[in-house]
């Protein structure tokens, strides 16, 4: 718990000038360049990040393989990576509030889901994949009595990390933890729009006796850093959450340089199910409204698309608007705001945006759909809630990452399966109903990656998130992530 007092305490603390890590040391980018970090709560200037040049990534990456080469952390013995990584989790905990009021001040998510979402996360993520180390084994391989056939596991080399700006934190270390414990070295290029958090946990792995060089942090521009990574011909594997556009920008990169391996989670525009038998209707709406408008929609398994069965439509569109209007919109440092701001001006204008072409084509505008608080340079925007959005409509095919959500009513399980899988990505989803066996099948149906059943959100660190279709590729969290940071090596022994 964090009260409004120890909030205030931390929210006008100065902010130097953030500088690159590389290599355990802090310094500027090779030309001087900085980016403003600009807060979306009142669009004032916070400080600034480094902008790293290609030079600056080659060097990091040169760190990186030095140290991997060298087996400070590679070939450390398992209980020692254990130690450092529970330290690192202990240190996150112990600076709980000062990184989620960082992180707030930097992207905007409401400050009793940053802590919740952000360090909270981060945290136990670290845990998970420090208990992973020395429990997560090779193989014997069932041969005749002359031969020994052994599968050895061993770390990839140096890994890219790019992490997006909604959850740097929670997403950065499902990046960073379970490569790290795989024994790679990282190269970590956090959102120009969302470092300052990112960089303040690369200063605790330090602390907590991360060697130099292990991890290492890049911040700047996507298209030079970004492309910088995705090019460079001594990174092993890139691991990216962020736009469809950026991940076809980076396996073009990956082709015309090493062919790197690429793990890419594209976001989504899930479909919520909401079927006739639901056991509480009320229940569904007030959960269907957090998994959309909670962190101002900027969640990558957001229910951005809410399938309702049409006997009932009326009712839930009643009901979800209501606990919309409950929804208390304002400075995410205050505790008694529920949603706070968008992160950036250009996607506050990208969701407006949104609104105006859904009107165009004829969807109706039940709720919301304006900026709100002006006035005080932030970046705010009201619930938003479209019914009659047909499934050729932008705004039920593209992802919107905002607070808008787009209502459409189904008839048949058959209908409501089809308007789920009607679009290219498939990250998430979400059914409601009361009948197993329907639960049973949607489950199976519907292609997505995790389908939620009478609630949305909240999946554990032990089970995988992958999406399907355009939504990418590998998992995140789980055993299986570390699937992406290791080499999978045979040795065929005749005896």
């Amino acid at each position: 718990m964090i009260t409004q007092v120890e909030i205030d305490g931390l929210r006008n603390l100065p902010i130097a000038a953030q500088k690159l890590l590389i290599g355990g040391e802090w310094r500027n980018s090779s030309d001087g360049g900085v980016i403003e970090v600009i807060s979306p709560i009142d669009g004032q200037k916070l400080t600034t990040i480094a902008a790293a040049t290609s030079a600056d990534v080659d060097d990091a990456v040169s760190s990186a393989r030095e140290v991997f080469e060298r087996g400070d952390w590679s070939r450390m013995a398992p209980a020692g990576r254990m130690k450092v990584m529970h330290k690192i989790a202990d240190l996150i905990i112990e600076h709980a509030k000062e990184l989620a009021v960082l992180g707030v001040r930097d992207n905007g998510t409401e400050i009793g889901m940053a802590l919740k979402a952000e360090p909270g996360s981060a945290a136990g993520t670290f845990r998970f994949y420090a208990e992973a180390i020395d429990k997560v084994y090779g193989e014997i391989a069932p041969t005749a009595d002359n031969v020994l056939a052994l599968v050895h596991r061993e770390p990839v080399g140096v890994v890219g990390a790019i992490v997006p700006w909604n959850f740097p934190l929670m997403i950065g270390a499902w990046k960073i933890a379970p490569a790290l414990a795989a024994g790679n070295s990282v190269v970590l290029k956090p959102s120009e729009a969302a470092s300052l958090s990112l960089l303040r946990l690369a200063d605790l792995c330090l602390a907590a006796g991360l060697p130099a060089g292990v991890l290492n942090v890049v911040t700047g521009n996507g298209a030079v850093a970004g492309e910088a990574m995705g090019l460079h011909p001594d990174i092993d594997i890139i691991a990216f959450t962020g736009s469809g556009g950026t991940g076809r920008r980076l396996m073009d990169c990956a082709a015309r340089s090493n062919m790197k391996r690429l793990y890419l989670e594209l976001g989504g525009k899930s479909p919520n199910v909401i079927f006739a038998d639901v056991e509480d209707l009320d229940h569904a709406a007030k959960v269907s409204a957090a998994g959309i408008f909670r962190n101002s929609g900027e969640v990558c398994v957001a229910g951005s698309r809410i399938l309702v069965e049409r006997s009932i439509h009326d009712g839930f569109v009643e009901r979800l608007k209501a606990h919309a209007e409950k929804l208390v919109i304002g400075d995410p440092l205050d505790i008694a705001n529920n949603i706070g701001a968008v992160t950036t001006k250009q996607q506050l204008d990208g969701d407006l945006a949104f609104v105006e072409r859904a009107q165009a084509e004829g969807a109706t505008l039940v709720y919301g759909g304006k900026q709100l608080h002006g006035e005080s340079g932030g970046f705010y925007m009201q619930p938003t809630i479209f019914t009659n959005v047909g499934s050729d409509m932008d705004l039920f095919q593209n992802e919107v990452f905002g607070p808008v959500v787009a209502v459409t009513a189904f008839d048949t399980e058959e209908e409501a399966v089809g308007l789920a899988n009607g679009t290219e990505l498939g990250l998430a989803a979400a059914v409601w109903t009361s009948n197993l066996s329907r639960a049973h099948r949607t489950v199976r149906n519907i292609k997505s990656g995790v389908v939620h059943v009478n609630t949305y959100g909240g999946a554990g660190n032990n089970v995988p998130l992958a999406g399907m279709k355009q939504s990418g590729n590998g998992a995140d969290k789980s055993l299986h992530a570390l699937e992406k940071y290791e080499n999978l090596k045979t040795a065929w022994i005749q005896l």
